[in-house]
């Protein structure tokens, strides 16, 4: 009976160092998903009153655990009964990064005037005490929920591909477990961030003159913050995405490994040299698939 349980507990714990060890690379092969999904998300709630900001994320945020709970069971199902679609799946999410990328950076260029127009119709909308407030809200948060499936999708592809290999019960508890943290992660420090300006505000107003310096500092930060979650997050996407692209296909793969056999670099050096080749190659099929995305829409308005 002792030796039974020891054996038993043994294998729990092997199990877990597996759990441990694969949530580990997974989380660290999705952080340039999550970057943008910081960001993308921090910029999807802003906009709102100061006191309709919290209660907006929460909305998101449950939204978010439904996405999460359709697309871990899917993601389940595929690798147990069509394991082949796990590659593909990954490089079409890669592919997919890559395209968001490119299209953030181009955007100044190619949005239209109708664009410009419906998001200053929105402002207008919400700095006005007529409004519907409650329509407006329901609509920031299902575009947000539309926007967090989709990279959400990202994310579990991308563990799916860490995990592929591991027992069922492995890969339930990583997939859970990432998908959790995540989803914790992203809305905790959403909602810091959205509120960080009101913070700064309550502090400027304080009497103690550093509490009114460091509500100063806030304020000045916040707008900074975002843009450097945004660069960030763009630059994660090509890494992430030309990383998946680059493995998944040979040619690209093999080439690479020439190219740092050449230079003769090793050490820091050479993983310098494979980010950057994968930033490329992520860029390059971002602009391909973004081209490709632009010339189709515009055969369908002629």
């Amino acid at each position: 009976m002792a030796s039974s349980l020891l054996a038993l507990l043994d294998d729990i714990t092997t199990v877990l160092d597996d759990v441990a060890l694969l949530s580990k690379l997974a989380a660290k092969k999705t952080t340039g998903v999550l970057g943008d999904d910081l960001a993308l998300n921090a910029q999807q709630v802003t906009g709102v009153r100061a006191d309709r900001e919290l209660p907006v994320v929460w909305g998101v945020f449950k939204g978010s655990l439904m996405n999460k709970a359709i697309l871990v069971p899917a993601a389940l199902a595929i690798s147990a009964w069509a394991p082949w679609l796990v590659t593909p799946l990954l490089m079409v999410g890669g592919a997919y990064l890559c395209f968001e990328g490119v299209e953030k950076l181009a955007h100044r260029w190619l949005h239209s005037p109708e664009d410009d127009a419906q998001d200053a119709a929105l402002d207008q909308a919400l700095n006005d005490p007529k409004a519907d407030l409650a329509t407006l809200e329901r609509d920031k948060i299902k575009g947000a929920i539309r926007t967090d499936f989709i990279l959400s999708a990202e994310i579990i592809a991308i563990t799916l591909g860490t995990v592929a290999d591991a027992p069922f019960t492995t890969r339930l508890m990583v997939l859970a477990g990432i998908a959790l943290v995540m989803t914790i992660g992203v809305y905790g420090l959403v909602a810091a961030i959205v509120k960080l300006d009101d913070v700064g505000l309550w502090l400027s107003r304080r009497a103690a003159a550093w509490q009114q310096s460091l509500g100063r500092g806030l304020l000045a930060l916040a707008p900074w913050l975002m843009k450097a979650l945004s660069v960030a997050g763009t630059a994660a996407m090509f890494l992430v995405g030309g990383g998946i692209l680059t493995h998944g296909l040979g040619v690209l793969h093999d080439g690479i490994h020439h190219l740092v056999q050449a230079l003769g670099v090793t050490g820091f050096v050479q993983t310098v040299v494979e980010l950057i080749s994968d930033a490329l190659v992520g860029v390059v099929a971002g602009a391909i698939v973004l081209a490709g995305v632009t010339l189709v829409q515009r055969l369908r308005r002629r």
